[in-house]
């Protein structure tokens, strides 16, 4: 098969959905399939120039709708060459321009909301749920409605989805998600994230690593490390991520006031070896988050043998629980709190044993590999099923 991947940019700095499209086009790819994307970066955008992968970069998109009127043209002169066209995220105008220009075509959409659908947005920022309102019955809705399926990383991803507007219709499917195993070499990683942050060195490193922003509980991690971890000088806490809100100071500040800054690393953005190598140079990966649809990072760390500490927002939490590869709490300071003392107070021969079970858990449910195959299998059912519905005159055309 050859795939069309829709997204709205191929910046890392986005965080997970980009990261994932990736890694399924690649487990895609070793499979024999074959894939492009389209996004609505600038040509000439350092992370377009970067992108390793056949893109095709319209942008840039206006507003943060991101509308392209080259979009739809394009769609409309070049999808009938892919036999399956993803589209990867909820609420902007790759979604629209994709209906539209696909609606009665022979060539399928899918879509992967990637937890854009969690009715936590509607709780934490009731307003712009409400501008979501006004815009979801005539464009978001349809776009869902319309798609062969609405593809979901995890059934707790597709139960919450259903909480968030009362309209809401769509053939779903849970097709899994995660990544592909790092390609590194351990020891080369581990030695350029300690030769690059060497205040580290002789140090235990909780780790977290994603964007930094409200919803992932960056403030609840840092007063939890306060109280937790303040007879434990030898523990260090690492923020690595882009500041995207313009947080990073204001965090700074709380660290300051409780006393621990000077055992905060503000790594900033790692990528290649430095990510892998502080996945594997970290005693724990933290992730405290209020919401979290399947947390790529959550899954890197499992890939590096990395135990993770996590709230029960974070979708895959059961998987992780019962599969004994880390800790589960309510997203709270106390919640935190309670992750990390447990750490503290883990046997290093527990311990040792849990890094062998995320690896476990890791290779058994979230392998990019199994997730292509599921795509795959999902792909070919949907167009056989609406083959057999079709008049015989249209079938042809499937």
């Amino acid at each position: 098969m050859k795939f069309l991947h829709v997204i709205a940019s191929v910046d890392p700095a986005g965080g997970g959905p980009i990261e994932g499209a990736t890694q399924l086009h690649r487990a895609l790819s070793a499979l024999g399939h074959t894939g492009e994307f389209v996004s609505l970066d600038e040509a000439d955008s350092p992370c377009a120039k970067a992108f390793a992968e056949t893109l095709h970069p319209l942008g840039p998109g206006r507003g943060r709708f991101g509308y392209s009127p080259t979009l739809l043209p394009w769609l409309e002169s070049n999808a009938a060459s892919f036999d399956a066209v993803i589209v990867n995220g909820l609420w902007q105008y790759t979604g629209l321009a994709t209906r539209q220009a696909l609606r009665g075509s022979s060539t399928p959409y899918f879509v992967f909301p990637h937890g854009m659908l969690d009715p936590w947005f509607k709780r934490r920022y009731p307003v712009k749920h409400l501008k979501k309102w006004m815009y979801w019955p005539w464009a978001e809705y349809r776009v869902l409605r319309d798609a062969r399926r609405v593809l979901f990383t995890c059934e707790e991803e597709r139960l919450l989805a259903r909480q968030s507007f009362w309209l809401y219709r769509c053939k779903e499917a849970v097709v899994s998600f995660g990544t592909t195993a790092p390609n590194d070499v351990p020891s080369r990683s581990i030695e350029a994230f300690r030769a690059s942050f060497p205040q580290l060195q002789d140090k235990r490193l909780l780790l977290f690593l994603g964007r930094i922003h409200p919803k992932k509980g960056c403030d609840l991690l840092i007063e939890a490390f306060a109280r937790a971890c303040a007879l434990h000088p030898d523990v260090c806490l690492v923020f690595a991520g882009p500041d995207q809100e313009g947080w990073q100071p204001e965090l700074e500040r709380l660290a300051q006031r409780l006393g621990v800054a000077d055992r905060i690393c503000w790594a900033g953005m790692l990528q290649g070896d430095l990510k892998w190598g502080a996945f594997r140079s970290a005693d724990a990966f933290c992730l405290p988050s209020h919401q979290e649809n399947f947390g790529i990072a959550v899954v890197e760390a499992l890939a590096c043998a990395c135990p993770v500490l996590v709230s029960d927002k974070v979708n895959i939490w059961r998987e992780i629980e019962q599969s004994g590869a880390g800790y589960v709490s309510q997203d709270t300071v106390e919640g935190t709190q309670a992750l990390l003392s447990r750490w503290l107070a883990t046997p290093e021969p527990q311990w040792k044993a849990m890094r062998a079970a995320a690896s476990r858990c890791f290779e058994t449910q979230f392998r990019m590999e199994q997730v292509a195959r599921n795509l795959v299998a999902t792909v070919t059912d949907s167009c056989a099923e609406r083959a057999m519905h079709l008049p015989d005159e249209s079938k042809a055309h499937v």
